[in-house]
């Protein structure tokens, strides 16, 4: 028998805002690279995962959430999202079984049909729906679009996650080993340290505060006889009184942001990890496609 060829391939995860395409990913890759939160459109950029494969190497794009956006930052997003389409060999949708979000998929499915390429339906949470209703909504899905395969999991669960990789595999062109096999994504340290953060705002602050938020590193120090990083960030606002909620009553939410947040880079990068932070406010940011550039959206 002939030695089996090598199979590689870029594979961008799409799905509507909050259907847990970041939880997918970071357990697929078992690490978390990307960030996660109850928070709809909590992911802002492609997160580039790589996943080692006997025979085969999957590279994911985590994208932003689609959905119809109106506002500058939200429309970009989409944008990186859907971007994504033609450049890839084959289309991992994400949908949450337990929450339909008939506009975004009605919006995402129109999409797909402009593009070849092949796209497998990831039907997720389906540990929160009965037993019962999986078949029909499987065979309701299967009538909205060819997919190459619908498989049923649960990404916090890791349900079926072994399954839907099969399914990936089988559908991968041959193909070159694109990184080195100890790479996990192509990610810079920095960036996922300042995601890291802008996580721990999504989760401790209230609704209107991690939508104006955007989080810069300004310095990374490694200093290897030590065995420490040293860190000053600044996290960017857009009105004082948002910056009074993100400091706190004595400083005590920017310590408890920190504290935790500091937690997280330790285990990425290894070491002990001093972490300085600052806030700053920069009215409108968000609206505003300059300053939305220079925050690398």
């Amino acid at each position: 028998m002939g030695k089996e060829p090598f199979k590689s391939g870029f594979i961008a995860i799409l799905g509507a805002p909050n259907v847990g395409k970041s939880t997918l990913l970071n357990q697929i890759l078992g690490q978390k690279i990307s960030i996660t939160s109850e928070k709809p459109q909590t992911t802002r950029t492609r997160i580039l995962g790589v996943l080692h494969r006997p025979h085969a190497q999957l590279i994911f794009l985590d994208t932003p959430g689609v959905h119809q956006a109106k506002q500058t930052l939200n429309k970009r997003m989409v944008k990186i999202a859907l971007g994504t389409l033609g450049d890839v060999d084959q289309i991992l949708y994400v949908i949450d079984a337990s929450r339909p979000d008939e506009d975004s998929d009605a919006f995402l499915l129109r999409n797909l049909r402009k593009v070849k390429t092949p796209v497998i339906l990831a039907i997720n949470k389906v540990d929160l729906i009965e037993k019962e209703s999986l078949l029909p909504l499987m065979e309701t899905w299967n009538k909205r679009h060819p997919f190459h395969a619908v498989v049923p999991i649960s990404a916090l669960k890791d349900i079926q996650i072994d399954q839907l990789l099969d399914e990936m595999s089988v559908l991968l062109p041959e193909g070159p080993l694109y990184f080195p096999e100890d790479t996990i994504t192509d990610q810079p340290v920095r960036l996922i340290a300042s995601e890291m953060l802008r996580e721990k705002i999504f989760r401790l602050t209230s609704q209107e505060i991690p939508y104006s938020v955007a989080v810069t590193i300004d310095t990374f120090t490694e200093i290897p006889d030590k065995n420490r990083v040293d860190i000053e960030a600044t996290i960017h606002v857009e009105r004082d009184s948002q910056k009074g909620i993100i400091i706190g009553k004595g400083g005590t939410m920017l310590k408890k942001i920190g504290s935790m947040a500091r937690l997280d880079i330790q285990r990425m990068v290894g070491s002990q990890v001093f972490l300085k932070l600052w806030v700053r406010v920069q009215k409108n940011w968000s609206k505003n496609a300059q300053a939305l550039s220079g925050f690398g959206y």
